[in-house]
């Protein structure tokens, strides 16, 4: 008899992307969704949708990639979210996020507490977190975590959502603290990211906040992991950027697989992490399909 699908939750914002190349589904909580499913887990995706043609047309898209909408929200009142997108020469991507959206108010009830009673992880950004509905919202989520459960906090600082004395708060809530180079320099001392720092802020940050794992994302440079007192750093290779849209979020999906699997050390696990990032930044939006040219991944 094989093991069930772990079950992992992931809490936060879902919407649409508008970019130069078209609509793409997106929100950093439902493309590590997209891709945690990708590598065999089962996810639960607690977000919000408006009754609305865009919300309609996020849950069919949903559903059409195998994914569970049992825990997404239809809210009567509020519109379904959408960013506007614009893309730098290199790829690197600047938003435009639309306010007093579903997403603002994701409700948790039986759909999600129950799942989340014997949940292998908990995956939480900042960025749904600019609203107290949510803040109350996650806190219920978290209490009902197993003890053992994985609390991976993502960091995402968009201004003018970048309340730093909020995302220290949550910070402190996490088991493993997900973050790039230029937030962790931030964050530590309010300093600008530079090459080698890396490693010195991760550390700082465990002391600070507790995590017991953190990674550091560095974009062409690649990304450190400290677990346990350990460092890890695994060096990026040059690809042809399509875009950075979603680049981190496959990242953390990855990673947050291996690590459960338990089947690779943790260095392989940041390799493999750092390889499908790469991968997708190659790709057109933040969920492509997988193929013959997608990096190995780790399933659970």
């Amino acid at each position: 008899m094989t093991d069930p699908k772990p079950t992992i939750l992931c809490f936060g914002e879902i919407l649409w992307d508008f970019l130069p190349a078209g609509l793409f589904p997106g929100g950093a909580p439902f493309n590590v969704a997209y891709h945690l499913h990708r590598h065999g887990a089962d996810v639960k995706l607690v977000s919000a949708v408006g009754r609305d043609l865009l919300g309609d047309e996020l849950l069919r898209r949903i559903k059409a990639w195998g994914l569970s909408t049992d825990t997404i929200a239809l809210h009567q009142g509020l519109p379904t979210g959408y960013v506007r997108a614009e893309l730098s020469a290199q790829g690197d991507a600047t938003y435009d996020i639309t306010t007093s959206v579903a997403w603002d108010q994701i409700v948790t009830d039986q759909d999600s507490l129950q799942p989340a009673m014997s949940a292998r992880a908990l995956v939480f950004g900042s960025l749904s977190q600019r609203s107290v509905f949510n803040r109350a919202a996650l806190d219920r989520l978290l209490a009902t975590l197993p003890a053992g459960a994985w609390r991976v906090f993502d960091v995402n600082l968009r201004p003018p959502h970048d309340d730093l004395p909020l995302v220290r708060e949550l910070a402190g809530k996490s088991t493993l603290l997900k973050l790039n180079a230029a937030e962790a320099a931030r964050l530590v001392d309010g300093g600008e990211e530079t090459a080698g720092r890396e490693e010195a802020d991760a550390r700082a940050l465990a002391n600070q906040f507790g995590p017991d794992t953190v990674c550091i994302t560095a974009g062409a440079r690649g990304a450190g992991l400290l677990r346990g007192g350990q460092w890890h750093w695994e060096p990026g290779r040059e690809v042809t950027v399509a875009d950075t849209v979603g680049a981190g979020d496959s990242f953390l999906a990855s990673l947050l697989s291996g690590l459960i699997a338990g089947r690779l050390g943790d260095a392989a696990c940041l390799r493999h992490a750092t390889r499908l990032g790469e991968w997708v930044a190659s790709q057109r939006g933040a969920t492509p399909d997988y193929n013959a040219s997608t990096p190995e991944i780790s399933t659970l």
